[in-house]
């Protein structure tokens, strides 16, 4: 058997290190700094279903990967009637859609519809909030079974155009604890494919009321 010239080796080696690096020492820091936010955010709130460090040490994610931080296109939906989303204690919350996102991930085209919650907008410091529920092909496997969410603004939008970061995403409450009417994200915001990025499932029992 011939063997294998070393430079090739090498070569080879390199290229797979280099295809293992999905972001960059800048974008993997400012990702670990908004964990670390996120993390902190749990201590802070007095309804946090998490209360100490060691519940904040079961948390786990997706290392940070650039590829899934992608920009869609802004449709403003005009028209909408208000509807009732459901959540997983039974209840609803009353909810209107606000803008259709189309982007590109991975190759594929994919789709995603924003949300604000018609209650919240009555409060000044979430007037302009917007809600991005989802679910994915790892929900249930590596990620919380009943899907993840995003949080962006209005002002986050420029020119028809925003930034969809998939490596932000996070469990509901409804992940740790029961007594969280957590909303369940509607059919249109499905997707088929694996969001390999963000928060991924709990690393302990949840917590039963």
């Amino acid at each position: 058997m011939k063997q294998f010239p070393l430079f090739l080796m090498l070569l080879l080696a390199m290229t797979a290190t280099l295809g293992a690096q999905t972001a960059s020492k800048p974008y993997a820091k400012a990702i670990a700094k908004h964990r670390k936010e996120y993390r902190k955010d749990f201590l802070t709130n007095e309804r946090s279903p998490l209360k100490n460090k060691e519940d904040l040490k079961a948390l786990r994610f997706y290392e940070p990967d650039e590829r899934y931080r992608v920009e869609a296109t802004v449709e403003v939906l005009e028209g909408e009637e208000p509807f009732d989303m459901a959540t997983y204690a039974g209840t609803t919350k009353p909810y209107i859609r606000y803008a259709r996102l189309k982007f590109e991930l991975l190759g594929q085209q994919l789709e995603l519809t924003l949300y604000r919650n018609l209650q919240l907008v009555k409060m000044p410091q979430y007037r302009d909030h917007l809600f991005l529920p989802f679910m994915d092909a790892t929900n249930g496997e590596a990620t919380y079974g009943g899907g993840r969410y995003m949080d962006f603004k209005i002002t986050d939008i420029a020119a028809g155009k925003m930034t969809i970061d998939f490596n932000k995403a996070y469990n509901p409450w409804c992940a740790f604890s029961d007594g969280y009417q957590c909303p369940i994200p509607p059919f249109d915001n499905h997707l088929g494919v694996a969001i390999e990025a963000g928060e991924l499932q709990f690393g302990k029992e949840k917590k039963h009321q």
